[in-house]
């Protein structure tokens, strides 16, 4: 996904920001900018008899001459948003292709290639997905996700010898709750130590790792069209789709989870969805809800 820099100038940050949206966005943008420009543009002006007239006219026709030229800009920039829309989309693609098909797709892949294929991830999850780019494989948050009104946070390591400590993990669980979000989500095409899973495990923070994230990437090319309520749970597709059961402390609705520590890690379970806001610690078994 495009990111603004600093040097862009305004047409290159107009484009950026089209090419946020599918291609046909910004499609359907080039047609209604112009239409709305050209008739801005061949507008008659009103014969001016007096002072102050004239000076509107003036404005009046200073705006039409920025609509003559815009009804040829603003849509050629919108188009141009557009191809950048589904080249994007295209590269996401065959990077998720990769990542499935060979063994190390993510290990030997460039860093920014790996803060694509995550936020593309996310993206076939159903969640909408903004790049901010940390500046660098070690760098702040580089992606932000959407679910309705919850806002997630995630960072990406792509590290290949070494596995991400407690710290990152640490330092992301302290953004997530100075900004008061949902959570938030570290991911890495390696692995964790066992103190970041442990200072994870109970807050509303999910790690990934990358043999997981390679089997969501699997899962969703096989069914694109599916998505969960809870992205970091990968759990069987059949359990997936059962209806939600109620929470058995508070009744909201629940959402599948993971286990990832214990006696019972590695195992399906449904969690309450409110637990990053209310901290209700409802649970139920996935068999039987």
């Amino acid at each position: 996904m495009a990111r603004h820099k600093k040097g862009d100038s305004g047409l290159d940050a107009w484009a950026n920001v089209v090419a946020r949206f599918p291609w046909w966005v910004g499609v359907l943008l080039a047609v209604a900018s112009y239409a709305l420009l050209r008739q801005i543009a061949e507008a008659e002006p009103e014969p001016a008899t007096e002072l102050g007239q004239l000076s509107q006219l003036v404005s009046r026709q200073f705006v039409v001459g920025l609509a003559y030229v815009g009804q040829y800009l603003v849509p050629l920039v919108c188009l141009i948003g557009a191809l950048m829309s589904w080249v994007q989309r295209r590269r996401a693609q065959q990077l998720v292709h990769d990542a499935t098909q060979r063994s190390d797709g993510m290990a030997q892949m460039h860093w920014r290639d790996f803060e694509v294929l995550v936020g593309e991830h996310f993206r076939r999850q159903g969640m909408a997905v903004t790049e901010t780019g940390g500046g660098g494989p070690d760098g702040g948050v580089d992606v932000i996700v959407r679910r309705g009104t919850d806002r997630y946070l995630v960072q990406c390591k792509h590290w290949r010898a070494r596995r991400v400590g407690v710290e990152p993990v640490r330092e992301l669980y302290g953004l997530i709750a100075a900004q008061r979000l949902a959570g938030g989500y570290v991911v890495t095409s390696g692995d964790f130590t066992e103190q970041a899973r442990a200072f994870a495990s109970g807050r509303e923070i999910e790690l990934l790792n990358g043999h997981t994230l390679q089997r969501g990437l699997r899962a969703n090319a096989t069914d694109p069209a599916f998505a969960s309520t809870q992205p970091m749970a990968l759990v069987p597709e059949a359990e997936a789709r059962v209806a939600p059961p109620a929470c058995p402390v508070c009744g909201a609705a629940m959402v599948h989870r993971q286990a990832r520590t214990g006696a019972n890690a590695g195992q399906a379970f449904w969690g309450c969805s409110q637990f990053a806001t209310t901290r209700c610690r409802g649970t139920r078994p996935t068999s039987g809800a």
